[in-house]
Protein backbone atom coordinates (compact mmCIF):
# COMPACT_ATOMS: atom_id res chain seq x y z
CA UNK A 1 0.00 0.00 0.00
CA UNK A 2 2.89 2.39 0.78
CA UNK A 3 4.28 1.79 -2.72
CA UNK A 4 0.89 2.64 -4.21
CA UNK A 5 0.68 5.88 -2.26
CA UNK A 6 4.23 6.82 -3.33
CA UNK A 7 3.39 6.14 -6.98
CA UNK A 8 0.27 8.25 -6.71
CA UNK A 9 2.21 11.11 -5.10
CA UNK A 10 4.79 11.08 -7.91
CA UNK A 11 1.99 11.02 -10.45
CA UNK A 12 0.32 13.90 -8.62
CA UNK A 13 3.49 16.02 -8.75
CA UNK A 14 3.86 15.40 -12.49
CA UNK A 15 0.22 16.34 -13.11
CA UNK A 16 0.60 19.52 -11.06
CA UNK A 17 3.65 20.54 -13.11
CA UNK A 18 1.73 19.96 -16.33
CA UNK A 19 -1.23 21.92 -14.94
CA UNK A 20 0.99 24.83 -13.93
CA UNK A 21 2.61 24.95 -17.38
CA UNK A 22 -0.75 24.72 -19.12
CA UNK A 23 -2.20 27.46 -16.92
CA UNK A 24 0.71 29.81 -17.54
CA UNK A 25 0.68 29.11 -21.27
CA UNK A 26 -3.06 29.56 -21.81
CA UNK A 27 -3.25 32.77 -19.80
CA UNK A 28 -0.17 34.11 -21.63
CA UNK A 29 -1.98 33.56 -24.94
CA UNK A 30 -4.94 35.73 -23.95
CA UNK A 31 -5.00 38.84 -26.18
CA UNK A 32 -4.11 42.10 -24.48
CA UNK A 33 -1.14 44.00 -23.15
CA UNK A 34 -0.66 43.86 -19.36
CA UNK A 35 1.22 47.13 -19.51
CA UNK A 36 -2.02 48.85 -20.58
CA UNK A 37 -3.74 47.45 -17.49
CA UNK A 38 -0.97 49.01 -15.37
CA UNK A 39 -0.60 52.41 -17.06
CA UNK A 40 -3.97 52.85 -18.72
CA UNK A 41 -4.66 54.18 -22.20
CA UNK A 42 -2.88 57.06 -23.90
CA UNK A 43 0.73 56.49 -22.80
CA UNK A 44 3.76 56.59 -25.07
CA UNK A 45 5.31 53.43 -26.57
CA UNK A 46 8.39 54.03 -24.45
CA UNK A 47 6.33 54.05 -21.27
CA UNK A 48 4.59 50.82 -22.26
CA UNK A 49 7.94 49.22 -23.11
CA UNK A 50 9.33 50.27 -19.73
CA UNK A 51 6.30 48.78 -17.95
CA UNK A 52 6.67 45.50 -19.85
CA UNK A 53 10.33 45.35 -18.87
CA UNK A 54 9.44 46.00 -15.22
CA UNK A 55 6.92 43.16 -15.38
CA UNK A 56 9.49 40.82 -16.94
CA UNK A 57 7.48 40.45 -20.13
CA UNK A 58 10.56 41.03 -22.29
CA UNK A 59 12.11 37.80 -21.01
CA UNK A 60 11.87 34.53 -23.01
CA UNK A 61 8.76 32.46 -22.35
CA UNK A 62 10.64 29.65 -20.55
CA UNK A 63 12.40 32.15 -18.25
CA UNK A 64 9.08 33.84 -17.40
CA UNK A 65 7.48 30.46 -16.65
CA UNK A 66 10.36 29.39 -14.43
CA UNK A 67 10.31 32.67 -12.50
CA UNK A 68 6.56 32.39 -12.01
CA UNK A 69 6.73 28.71 -10.98
CA UNK A 70 9.59 29.22 -8.53
CA UNK A 71 7.67 32.10 -6.98
CA UNK A 72 4.46 30.05 -6.82
CA UNK A 73 6.29 27.23 -5.01
CA UNK A 74 7.25 29.79 -2.36
CA UNK A 75 3.71 31.15 -2.09
CA UNK A 76 4.34 34.18 -4.30
CA UNK A 77 1.89 34.39 -7.23
CA UNK A 78 2.96 37.87 -8.23
CA UNK A 79 1.39 41.30 -7.90
CA UNK A 80 -1.99 42.43 -9.15
CA UNK A 81 -1.74 44.88 -12.04
CA UNK A 82 -4.88 46.91 -11.34
CA UNK A 83 -5.90 48.99 -8.30
CA UNK A 84 -5.90 48.19 -5.50
CA UNK A 85 -2.55 46.65 -6.42
CA UNK A 86 -1.26 44.06 -4.02
CA UNK A 87 -0.10 40.46 -3.73
CA UNK A 88 -2.23 38.04 -5.76
CA UNK A 89 -2.07 35.52 -2.93
CA UNK A 90 -3.79 37.98 -0.57
CA UNK A 91 -6.75 38.44 -2.92
CA UNK A 92 -7.02 34.69 -3.42
CA UNK A 93 -6.78 34.14 0.33
CA UNK A 94 -9.77 36.43 0.83
CA UNK A 95 -11.86 34.93 -1.99
CA UNK A 96 -11.06 31.21 -1.70
CA UNK A 97 -12.82 30.60 1.67
CA UNK A 98 -16.10 31.87 0.17
CA UNK A 99 -15.95 29.49 -2.81
CA UNK A 100 -14.70 26.61 -0.63
CA UNK A 101 -17.56 27.08 1.81
CA UNK A 102 -20.13 27.17 -0.98
CA UNK A 103 -18.64 24.06 -2.58
CA UNK A 104 -18.40 22.09 0.67
CA UNK A 105 -21.86 23.12 1.85
CA UNK A 106 -23.28 22.31 -1.56
CA UNK A 107 -21.61 18.91 -1.51
CA UNK A 108 -22.91 18.13 1.98
CA UNK A 109 -26.44 19.22 1.05
CA UNK A 110 -26.29 17.07 -2.08
CA UNK A 111 -25.19 13.99 -0.13
CA UNK A 112 -27.66 14.52 2.73
CA UNK A 113 -30.53 14.56 0.24
CA UNK A 114 -29.22 12.13 -2.40
CA UNK A 115 -28.21 9.16 -0.21
CA UNK A 116 -31.60 8.66 1.54
CA UNK A 117 -33.49 9.29 -1.71
CA UNK A 118 -31.35 6.81 -3.63
CA UNK A 119 -31.64 4.15 -0.92
CA UNK A 120 -35.40 4.49 -0.64
CA UNK A 121 -35.86 4.49 -4.41
CA UNK A 122 -33.67 1.42 -4.85
CA UNK A 123 -35.47 -0.39 -2.03
CA UNK A 124 -38.86 0.39 -3.62
CA UNK A 125 -37.83 0.02 -7.24
CA UNK A 126 -40.52 0.88 -9.79
CA UNK A 127 -42.81 2.22 -7.08
CA UNK A 128 -44.49 5.60 -7.43
CA UNK A 129 -41.90 7.32 -5.22
CA UNK A 130 -39.09 5.81 -7.29
CA UNK A 131 -40.73 7.08 -10.44
CA UNK A 132 -41.26 10.53 -8.91
CA UNK A 133 -37.61 10.71 -7.79
CA UNK A 134 -36.44 9.64 -11.24
CA UNK A 135 -38.59 12.27 -12.96
CA UNK A 136 -37.62 14.96 -10.47
CA UNK A 137 -33.88 14.35 -10.78
CA UNK A 138 -34.14 14.29 -14.57
CA UNK A 139 -35.96 17.62 -14.46
CA UNK A 140 -33.33 19.19 -12.20
CA UNK A 141 -30.54 18.00 -14.50
CA UNK A 142 -32.35 19.65 -17.40
CA UNK A 143 -32.36 23.12 -15.78
CA UNK A 144 -29.16 25.23 -16.02
CA UNK A 145 -27.81 26.37 -12.65
CA UNK A 146 -28.22 30.07 -13.50
CA UNK A 147 -31.92 29.51 -14.26
CA UNK A 148 -32.57 27.52 -11.08
CA UNK A 149 -30.70 30.22 -9.15
CA UNK A 150 -32.86 32.95 -10.65
CA UNK A 151 -36.05 31.00 -9.88
CA UNK A 152 -35.01 30.46 -6.24
CA UNK A 153 -34.09 34.14 -5.92
CA UNK A 154 -37.48 35.19 -7.32
CA UNK A 155 -39.43 32.90 -4.98
CA UNK A 156 -37.38 32.69 -1.76
CA UNK A 157 -35.77 36.16 -1.81
CA UNK A 158 -37.99 38.56 -3.74
CA UNK A 159 -41.42 37.02 -3.04
CA UNK A 160 -41.14 35.31 0.35
CA UNK A 161 -38.22 37.33 1.74
CA UNK A 162 -36.73 34.34 3.55
CA UNK A 163 -33.14 34.96 2.49
CA UNK A 164 -30.99 38.01 1.73
CA UNK A 165 -29.57 38.75 -1.68
CA UNK A 166 -26.25 40.35 -2.65
CA UNK A 167 -24.86 40.04 0.86
CA UNK A 168 -22.21 37.91 2.50
CA UNK A 169 -21.26 37.48 6.16
CA UNK A 170 -17.94 35.87 6.98
CA UNK A 171 -17.67 33.30 9.78
CA UNK A 172 -15.81 35.89 11.88
CA UNK A 173 -19.04 37.93 11.92
CA UNK A 174 -20.95 35.03 13.48
CA UNK A 175 -21.64 31.47 12.39
CA UNK A 176 -25.41 31.98 12.37
CA UNK A 177 -25.23 35.01 10.10
CA UNK A 178 -22.72 33.25 7.89
CA UNK A 179 -24.95 30.20 7.38
CA UNK A 180 -28.01 32.40 6.87
CA UNK A 181 -26.31 34.17 3.97
CA UNK A 182 -24.65 31.02 2.57
CA UNK A 183 -27.46 28.46 2.64
CA UNK A 184 -29.35 29.65 -0.47
CA UNK A 185 -26.25 30.01 -2.72
CA UNK A 186 -25.06 26.60 -1.46
CA UNK A 187 -28.46 25.12 -2.32
CA UNK A 188 -28.20 26.47 -5.86
CA UNK A 189 -24.69 25.02 -6.16
CA UNK A 190 -25.89 21.61 -4.91
CA UNK A 191 -28.96 21.08 -7.12
CA UNK A 192 -27.29 19.48 -10.14
CA UNK A 193 -25.01 17.32 -7.97
CA UNK A 194 -27.96 16.32 -5.79
CA UNK A 195 -29.81 14.97 -8.82
CA UNK A 196 -26.71 13.35 -10.30
CA UNK A 197 -25.70 11.64 -7.04
CA UNK A 198 -29.23 10.31 -6.55
CA UNK A 199 -29.36 8.74 -10.00
CA UNK A 200 -25.85 7.24 -9.80
CA UNK A 201 -26.25 5.76 -6.32
CA UNK A 202 -29.76 4.51 -7.01
CA UNK A 203 -28.57 2.69 -10.14
CA UNK A 204 -25.63 1.06 -8.32
CA UNK A 205 -27.82 0.07 -5.37
CA UNK A 206 -30.34 -1.61 -7.67
CA UNK A 207 -27.52 -3.66 -9.20
CA UNK A 208 -26.08 -4.57 -5.79
CA UNK A 209 -29.45 -5.62 -4.40
CA UNK A 210 -29.61 -8.27 -7.13
CA UNK A 211 -26.36 -9.92 -6.00
CA UNK A 212 -26.55 -13.46 -4.61
CA UNK A 213 -25.10 -12.53 -1.20
CA UNK A 214 -27.96 -10.08 -0.72
CA UNK A 215 -30.49 -12.87 -1.23
CA UNK A 216 -28.55 -15.02 1.25
CA UNK A 217 -28.65 -12.22 3.82
CA UNK A 218 -32.38 -11.83 3.27
CA UNK A 219 -32.87 -15.56 3.74
CA UNK A 220 -31.07 -15.32 7.08
CA UNK A 221 -33.63 -12.79 8.24
CA UNK A 222 -31.52 -9.62 8.06
CA UNK A 223 -33.68 -6.49 8.24
CA UNK A 224 -34.03 -4.30 5.18
CA UNK A 225 -32.47 -1.28 6.91
CA UNK A 226 -29.41 -3.22 8.03
CA UNK A 227 -29.15 -4.86 4.62
CA UNK A 228 -29.09 -1.51 2.86
CA UNK A 229 -26.62 0.18 5.21
CA UNK A 230 -24.21 -2.64 6.02
CA UNK A 231 -24.22 -4.84 2.91
CA UNK A 232 -25.45 -2.76 -0.04
CA UNK A 233 -24.36 0.86 0.49
CA UNK A 234 -20.58 0.38 0.69
CA UNK A 235 -20.07 -1.69 -2.48
CA UNK A 236 -22.48 0.64 -4.28
CA UNK A 237 -20.66 3.81 -3.30
CA UNK A 238 -17.51 3.61 -5.46
CA UNK A 239 -19.06 5.45 -8.42
CA UNK A 240 -20.36 8.07 -6.00
CA UNK A 241 -16.93 8.46 -4.37
CA UNK A 242 -15.36 8.91 -7.79
CA UNK A 243 -17.87 11.64 -8.56
CA UNK A 244 -17.14 13.37 -5.24
CA UNK A 245 -13.56 14.07 -6.25
CA UNK A 246 -14.56 15.34 -9.67
CA UNK A 247 -17.47 17.39 -8.38
CA UNK A 248 -15.74 19.05 -5.40
CA UNK A 249 -12.94 20.37 -7.56
CA UNK A 250 -15.25 21.51 -10.35
CA UNK A 251 -17.76 23.09 -7.95
CA UNK A 252 -15.15 25.60 -6.79
CA UNK A 253 -14.77 26.78 -10.36
CA UNK A 254 -18.46 26.50 -11.25
CA UNK A 255 -19.51 28.73 -8.33
CA UNK A 256 -18.75 31.67 -10.64
CA UNK A 257 -22.37 31.73 -11.85
CA UNK A 258 -23.79 31.58 -8.33
CA UNK A 259 -21.33 34.17 -7.06
CA UNK A 260 -22.30 36.53 -9.85
CA UNK A 261 -26.03 35.96 -9.16
CA UNK A 262 -25.63 36.68 -5.45
CA UNK A 263 -22.73 39.18 -5.76
CA UNK A 264 -20.49 37.07 -3.54
CA UNK A 265 -16.76 37.83 -3.10
CA UNK A 266 -15.51 34.37 -4.15
CA UNK A 267 -13.05 32.92 -6.65
CA UNK A 268 -15.50 33.06 -9.52
CA UNK A 269 -16.09 36.78 -9.13
CA UNK A 270 -12.35 37.33 -8.67
CA UNK A 271 -11.45 35.55 -11.93
CA UNK A 272 -14.18 37.27 -13.96
CA UNK A 273 -13.24 40.71 -12.66
CA UNK A 274 -9.52 40.10 -13.24
CA UNK A 275 -10.15 38.88 -16.80
CA UNK A 276 -12.27 41.93 -17.58
CA UNK A 277 -9.56 44.26 -16.24
CA UNK A 278 -6.68 42.46 -17.97
CA UNK A 279 -5.08 41.49 -14.65
CA UNK A 280 -3.15 38.48 -15.97
CA UNK A 281 -1.20 37.63 -12.75
CA UNK A 282 -4.51 37.44 -10.87
CA UNK A 283 -6.06 35.19 -13.52
CA UNK A 284 -2.99 32.92 -13.59
CA UNK A 285 -2.85 32.63 -9.82
CA UNK A 286 -6.58 31.99 -9.36
CA UNK A 287 -6.78 29.42 -12.15
CA UNK A 288 -3.69 27.65 -10.80
CA UNK A 289 -5.13 27.44 -7.28
CA UNK A 290 -8.44 26.04 -8.57
CA UNK A 291 -6.61 23.52 -10.75
CA UNK A 292 -4.34 22.42 -7.88
CA UNK A 293 -7.33 21.88 -5.59
CA UNK A 294 -9.05 19.85 -8.30
CA UNK A 295 -5.99 17.65 -8.90
CA UNK A 296 -5.19 17.16 -5.20
CA UNK A 297 -8.78 16.25 -4.27
CA UNK A 298 -8.98 13.68 -7.05
CA UNK A 299 -5.56 12.30 -6.05
CA UNK A 300 -6.73 11.83 -2.46
CA UNK A 301 -9.92 10.12 -3.67
CA UNK A 302 -7.83 7.85 -5.89
CA UNK A 303 -5.56 6.88 -2.99
CA UNK A 304 -8.56 6.27 -0.72
CA UNK A 305 -9.80 3.47 -2.99
CA UNK A 306 -7.15 1.20 -1.51
CA UNK A 307 -8.65 1.64 1.93
CA UNK A 308 -12.25 1.36 0.79
CA UNK A 309 -11.86 -1.63 -1.54
CA UNK A 310 -9.33 -4.39 -0.69
CA UNK A 311 -9.37 -5.47 -4.34
CA UNK A 312 -7.66 -2.19 -5.24
CA UNK A 313 -4.81 -2.95 -2.87
CA UNK A 314 -4.31 -6.43 -4.25
CA UNK A 315 -4.27 -5.06 -7.80
CA UNK A 316 -1.11 -3.07 -6.99
CA UNK A 317 0.76 -5.83 -5.20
Amino acid sequence: MARTVLDKLIELIVVLLVVSFGTFTLVSLIPGDPSVAVLGEGRTPEEYASARAALGLDEPFVVRYWNWLSGALQGDLGQSLVPPQGPVIDSIGAALPVSMQLAVMGLVLALVVAIPLAMYSARHQDGWIDRAVSAGTFGVLSIPSFLSGLLLIMVLVNYLGWFPRSQWARISEGLGQNLYHAILPALVVSLLEMAMFTRILRSDLVTTLRESYIFVAKAKGMSNARLLFSDALRPSSFSLITMLGIVLGSMIGSTVIVEMLFSLPGMGSLVVRAAQQGDMPMVQGAVLVIAVIYVVVNGVIDISYGYLDPRSRRAHV
